[in-house]
């Protein structure tokens, strides 16, 4: 509350600094917010196409699986899954997107040949190896669009905290460093007018009281000695 403030210049000043200092730094989180705003918008339109690849890769690898077991056998689709030998291998890193740390995902031993699935060229048929191919395509698409959408949550978030730093500053920190220093200067204004006013009163009493003494002085009769 304004009325907590003591009335001084130092504390003027020292409000008028921090009025300035809080408009700085409310641009800037401004800036901030904006660019983070763009930013999100153009991760957010790579998700819905990679969310949409995701659905079709999805899609296509479902309808080759159960094209597999239809023809080749549940036991046999089974056994080449169970044959692979070498794993994919999942890393992150970390980039930074202003100020924000997104993660970065990044694959190895996805794709594969058909030797390196383990099941050989006898234990296997073409649809088997399309169901293979189906479902290393989708494992890609779930790896992008984790590493996506983990980002726009990142993302989301440091928006969402920026803004509320914005209008903290906006709608209740300002206004209150505003509203000491009309209250400061108010009270600056008032303190002056009142010492211009005792100063006034002082100049005029020790007017009245020379003006007084000059009349005492002007009615006292001049003495007249003998030697006049």
């Amino acid at each position: 509350m304004a009325e907590d403030v003591k009335p001084t210049r130092k504390n003027l000043m020292a409000i008028e600094d921090r009025i300035e200092l809080s408009e700085r730094g409310h641009d800037t989180l401004e800036q901030k917010r904006d660019g983070l705003i763009m930013e999100f918008m153009d991760i957010l339109d790579q998700a819905q196409d990679i969310r949409a690849d995701l659905d079709e890769n999805y899609q296509i690898a479902q309808r080759k699986i159960n094209m597999a077991r239809a023809m080749e056998g549940d036991v046999a689709v089974r056994g080449a899954a169970a044959a692979l030998k070498e794993h994919p291998e999942i890393t992150t890193q970390s980039k930074n997107i202003m100020g924000v740390v997104v993660p970065q995902i990044e694959s190895s031993r996805v794709r594969k040949s058909l030797d390196q699935r383990g099941y050989g060229l006898l234990g296997s048929s073409g649809r088997i190896d399309e169901t293979a191919d189906a479902y290393e395509e989708l494992l890609e698409s779930i790896i992008l669009a984790a590493e996506v959408e983990t980002a726009m949550k990142k993302m989301l978030t440091e928006i969402e905290t920026t803004k509320r730093r914005v209008n903290a500053l906006e709608f209740k920190l300002l206004p209150d460093l505003h509203e000491n220093k009309e209250y400061i200067e108010q009270k600056l204004e008032e303190q002056e007018r009142e010492e211009i006013f005792r100063l006034k009163k002082i100049k005029a009493k020790k007017e009245e009281e020379e003006k007084a003494e000059a009349e005492a002085e002007a009615d006292t009769p001049e003495v007249v000695t003998a030697d006049d």
